[in-house]
């Protein structure tokens, strides 16, 4: 067993230790009010144990910060502890305009990983896809690394580099690569018109001006005559959840677009008002694993509410409240201090959007291996067509897809 999965075992071994204590603590499942004493007991055995009893000698102060960051990933896989330092640190860039690479990130397995790259940035150009692992920034392990941190490290000026070694799906050796930092400028929405009037709205980021002007297209695309849109959300990961209630009445009359809720804070209920309704014609969405936070609240609300189909992939799954909360020492916990619910009650954040025509997303990086032959895709490959656009386009025409049949012939008949 090499140290990693030593290290791992241990982390993992105390993070369940601390959540059972945890649990306890806040009355979850205890029996009787000596069982926190009891259970605090087996802890402090479990750390004397380790420490004298552990293949070699380990390092208390890692195992203990391992343990405490694999319990917040437990709950929410986008929280983060930061000792005093990197909290002065946190709150000196929090809101600044430094530049960055353009990558958007959470924790997996322990490590830093990708939701998603920003379209038009360096992290984007160099092939980044969500899910991959970020194994060291600056030379410095993301193992156990707190997420804002990490984020932290990957700003600075405008022009800067960082080093960043990255491990993708399917290729068993981590990539070193030199990224450099840019000012991030969000995309804005691309309209297109077909000639039977059906227009494609592709919306890659939904973060702070681009809201209005994805409200501006569809106007401009009601004024051109269409009668029908596609929109396509995948890889849309910026934005703020609250957009996304805003975007969902444009296109409802009536019903539940979702709620947020929190232990403590107030719970508030989000419902349509059809004077807000912009777009009233038949709509169809494109998402996929990198469609996140807002993208995902309006996903949400049109799926549930009937109003639109939704195809493609189950989206990542972010959408909520975050805080910092000071400790102590001077260090703080950031973490979700409300979540964003569907209409149909599920905590997005948990299960993010599964759509109800679920296809896999053939448009992925060159690590990727869409059609299962054991060889990766390379950067040149594009594949043949596109086919969740092709269905989204099915659907708007009424045309149903049936096993065995081809729907181009479907649409001659």
């Amino acid at each position: 067993m090499n140290r990693r999965f030593q290290f791992l075992f241990v982390s993992s071994s105390l993070a369940a230790v601390v959540l059972l204590l945890v649990g306890v603590k806040m009355g979850r499942g205890a029996s009787n009010s000596d069982d926190p004493y009891k259970h605090f007991s087996v802890f402090s055995e479990v750390i004397t144990r380790i420490k004298s009893d552990y293949v070699e000698e380990p390092d208390m102060k890692n195992v203990t910060l391992g343990a405490l960051n694999g319990m917040l990933e437990s709950i929410d896989p986008f929280a983060s502890y930061l000792n005093a330092d990197q909290f002065k640190q946190y709150q000196a860039t929090k809101g600044t305009s430094k530049a960055n690479v353009g990558l958007v990130l959470s924790r997996r397995f322990g490590y830093v990983t990708v939701v998603d790259s920003i379209p038009g940035t360096p992290a984007e150009k160099a092939g980044f896809n969500t899910g991959d692992i970020l194994e060291t920034i600056k030379g410095v392990s993301s193992r156990d690394m707190p997420l804002a941190f990490a984020e932290m490290l990957l700003m600075g000026d405008e022009g800067s580099t960082v080093d960043v070694q990255v491990l993708r799906s399917r290729k068993p050796e981590p990539e070193k690569l030199t990224l450099t930092r840019v000012k991030i400028v969000y995309p804005l929405p691309v309209l297109t018109i077909a000639a039977d009037a059906v227009a494609t709205l592709k919306v890659a980021s939904l973060q702070g001006a681009t809201k209005d002007a994805m409200k501006k297209e569809l106007e401009n695309a009601l004024s051109k005559g269409a009668k029908k849109l596609v929109l396509d959300l995948r890889n849309c990961a910026t934005g703020d959840p609250a957009d996304g209630v805003t975007i969902a009445q444009w296109f409802l009359d009536k019903g539940t677009i979702g709620s947020v809720k929190g232990q403590r804070s107030e719970n508030v209920n989000f419902n349509a008002d059809a004077a807000k309704q912009l777009w009233k014609l038949p709509v169809v969405l494109i998402v996929n694993r990198g469609t996140t936070a807002a993208a995902e609240v309006f996903a949400a609300a049109l799926l549930d509410n009937k109003r639109a189909d939704v195809v493609g992939e189950r989206t990542y799954g972010d959408a909520a409240i975050k805080k910092a909360l000071t400790l102590d020492d001077g260090g703080a916990v950031i973490l979700s201090v409300a979540k964003y619910y569907a209409p149909s009650g599920k905590a997005i954040q948990d299960t993010g959007v599964t759509p109800n025509y679920p296809m896999n997303d053939l448009n992925v990086g060159p690590d990727e291996d869409p059609d299962g032959d054991g060889i990766p895709n390379t950067p040149n490959d594009k594949p043949k067509e596109d086919a969740l656009m092709k269905k989204a386009l099915e659907l708007l025409s009424g045309v149903k897809t049936v096993a065995g049949i081809n729907p181009d012939a479907a649409l001659r008949r």
